[in-house]
């Protein structure tokens, strides 16, 4: 089995993407957006549209497709296009072109005029700061402020007036897009009153319930299909314009229907994340141990509140031992397009502070960075009494020194020739979570077995992980094995996020594997069967019984089965009243700054990670060193600029920075493997997203180093550093 079962079809092209896909009469649609941040649509032109060549529709507020509201359990309301007349940011989606060429629908699309009624625009974080209210982040338990006292502290700020050392910073993070490689898209087949969607999304369930409330449609009536994802890292968990409005167009024309957005429509018809204000105050004692920690924090969101980033309850109210906590969150909406999960929502830009924050408390007490840190590990999240279920974040500190040569680190850095040499680090956490999942496992008669869920592959390798855990459940040869993802048709797996997948989809293989185990033997020994009356056991891939033994595919042949199939399914539960459970890891970064260009290059990067059992190390390796090259990306080049029309000045690839290969140096990843089995049964923690964790603060201290200059936002430029 190659180490990922993927690689063949993409590397070679073959593997089919939501637009990949094309139908006998298809025709295509190109959506048309906003070019105002804050009003109302007042008339739409689209009398010269109509009549361009090929254009079969034009839709728009005035002359909508059927489309309802539509919100889920798991993610709430998922915003709809076309529905109103409000236009709340810049390149919001407000109408629709369809014609018998992609060509043609974009022309088209150029010629529709839009008349407004204009209101003032608030596009900045920073100016609207004085109208900040409170909110609580809505995917964890915690209001928007909470506090934790030692006894005898009646206040924080009496926390910090019996701390001998305080030091107090205002950090600031860039807001950010996904880009996936794959922009959002969908292709929409109507047959026999049934809709089949292909398109690139983070749970085939969660998009085709979705598409089945906006269209008001049985759910049984719509399939989601999406074997391979081209990027989503939370951009894709809800379902996207596109898919929204080839569905109706495909219903409403009576013809499949394909749409995509464009690359410059990616960086606002979409979702991102969301820029923060964060003021951190530390409090210690002359030994480094925390007497206090304030973390107030601002985030931006859109008008309509849709997602909060969480930098103060993601970091700060679980990371570090301290006798007194208070931490809030507020948040300014703007006129901005809407915020929502983007890889560790919450942790990325708030360890970031929290980071960069430590590093200067161990520079006023004159303490090794690393020493800072391990003499306030926690046992347990401040103000909680459920301990972590397994935390080696020490040996990762012990290890990644050792590896990265810190003894050599000197407080003021190195000079190398005409380069002013730095090192930094950072601690690394991200919460282990489960969603609710459920996997089909099937036994065939041939001697194969396939496991199968809805839940979505993107880019992750969760494909390979499924058949590895698949044939360690059922005692055979991977190769053996067949798994099936992205298809709404199969068990609900829900979204592929949070760094979840192998811990919820392992888990539910696991357990469908041991039913359809106990069916089988059942099977084996009920009157007439080969081991009628028998005990049996299973191993091997055999049923052993006292009169021999068998290979499931012979007993199912023998009773004239072509197969068996069960459902494994599971979900947190009792385990999240005993423990706390995060993953860990420890950054390291080497920098150089030129002294006299100021330009910052990262020479070398070590990560140590404890997150469980690694079920496919190759794969974990990947993705880690993947979120660290996006924590570089945070440090040194990715944010947009935003105009105050709310227009973005680089909402493209050329002028939104992304790290190059000549940007990132070889990466080093190394993990601490202690299987987590109070977590769940597979022992596995997600790695997925804690590689960015952390990495952007290691890069800011390793400048701090080299050059002494202290930068508190991200991302960093030569400017920066002039001084």
């Amino acid at each position: 089995m190659p180490a990922r079962l993927d690689a063949p079809l993409k590397v070679t092209g073959s593997a089919k993407y939501g637009v990949d896909h094309n139908f006998p009469g298809m025709v295509y649609g190109y959506v048309v957006v906003s070019t105002i941040a804050n009003g109302e649509i007042e008339s739409m032109d689209v009398t010269a549209a109509k009549s361009a060549p090929g254009v079969l529709a034009v839709y728009s507020p005035f002359d909508p497709l059927a489309l309802a509201p539509v919100a889920t359990p798991m993610l709430g309301e998922t915003w709809v296009p076309l529905r109103d007349t409000e236009v709340a940011y810049v390149g919001q989606p407000i109408g629709f072109v369809v014609a018998e060429t992609f060509e043609q629908a974009r022309d088209a699309a150029m010629l529709v005029e839009v008349s407004y009624r204009e209101r003032p625009a608030l596009t900045s974080l920073e100016d609207g700061l004085d109208t900040a209210v409170e909110a609580a982040p809505g995917h964890t338990d915690a209001p928007p402020t909470l506090t934790v006292l030692e006894d005898g502290i009646d206040s924080i700020d009496d926390a910090f007036a019996a701390s001998p050392v305080v030091v107090d910073a205002t950090y600031h993070t860039a807001p950010q897009n996904h880009t996936p490689m794959e922009p959002h898209s969908a292709v929409a087949v109507w047959e026999d009153g049934t809709l089949t969607v292909y398109s690139g999304n983070q749970g085939s369930d969660l998009q085709a319930y979705e598409l089945a409330t906006a269209l008001e449609l049985d759910p049984s009536a719509v399939r989601a299909l999406n074997p391979f994802v081209g990027g989503a890292f939370g951009g894709k968990g809800r379902t996207s314009a596109p898919a929204f409005l080839a569905a109706a167009a495909s219903r409403a024309l009576g013809k499949p229907v394909k749409a995509s957005l464009t690359r410059e429509q990616v960086f606002t018809a979409t979702a991102g994340r969301a820029a923060t204000v964060q003021r951190i105050t530390l409090g210690a004692e002359r030994d480094g141990t925390l007497v206090a920690l304030r973390h107030d924090s601002w985030c931006s969101t859109d008008i309509a509140r849709s997602f909060i980033e969480p930098t103060s309850h993601g970091t700060s109210r679980e990371w570090y031992a301290t006798r007194n906590l208070a931490i809030s969150q507020k948040i300014v909406p703007l006129n901005l397009p809407p915020t929502t999960f983007m890889r560790a929502p919450g942790e990325a830009p708030g360890s970031f502070a929290l980071e960069s924050a430590m590093d200067e408390l161990a520079e006023a007490l004159g303490m090794d960075p690393i020493e800072l840190r391990q003499r306030n590990n926690s046992l347990a999240p401040p103000g909680k009494d459920l301990q972590w279920s397994s935390k080696h974040l020490d040996e990762c500190f012990r290890i990644g020194a050792e590896r990265f040569g810190w003894s050599e680190r000197a407080p003021r850095g190195r000079a190398e020739g005409d380069w002013l040499v730095g090192m930094g680090v950072a601690v690394a956490m991200f919460p282990a979570l489960r969603f609710p999942a459920s996997v089909g496992v099937t036994l065939n008669a041939d001697d194969t077995a396939d496991v199968g869920t809805s839940g979505a592959d993107p880019g992750t390798g969760l494909l390979t992980v499924m058949a590895m855990v698949g044939a360690e459940s059922l005692d055979i040869p991977a190769a053996r094995i067949t798994p099936r993802l992205g298809d709404s048709a199969l068990p609900a797996g829900g979204m592929s996020g949070g760094s979840t997948a192998t811990a919820s989809a392992g888990t539910a293989i696991m357990a469908g594997a041991a039913q359809v185990i106990d069916e089988l033997l059942a099977l084996a020994s009920a009157p007439g069967a080969p081991f009628d009356g028998e005990e049996t056991t299973y191993a091997d891939g055999r049923v052993h019984g006292a009169t021999g033994s068998m290979t499931f595919g012979e007993v199912l042949r023998a009773v004239g089965r072509s197969s068996i199939t069960a459902v494994g399914s599971t979900a947190p539960g009792e385990e999240m009243t005993k423990h706390s459970f995060s993953s860990f890891g420890a950054h390291f970064a080497e920098v150089r700054v030129h002294r006299l260009t100021r330009e910052a290059r990262v020479s070398r990067m070590l990560g140590v990670f404890d997150g469980g059992r690694v079920i496919n190390p190759r794969a974990a390796r990947s993705q880690l060193e993947g979120g660290m090259i996006w924590g570089v990306s945070a440090a040194l080049h990715e944010g947009f600029e935003v105009e105050p029309s709310g227009r973005f000045a680089n909402a493209d690839l050329a002028g939104y920075l992304v790290p190059v290969n000549a940007d990132i140096p070889e990466i080093d990843v190394q993990f601490v493997e202690y299987p987590d089995t109070l977590h769940n049964d597979l022992g596995a923690r997600g790695l997925g997203e804690i590689g960015t964790v952390g990495v952007a603060a290691a890069v800011a201290n390793a400048i701090h180093n080299a050059t002494g200059i202290r930068v508190r936002h991200i991302p960093i430029r030569i400017e920066d550093l002039l001084g």
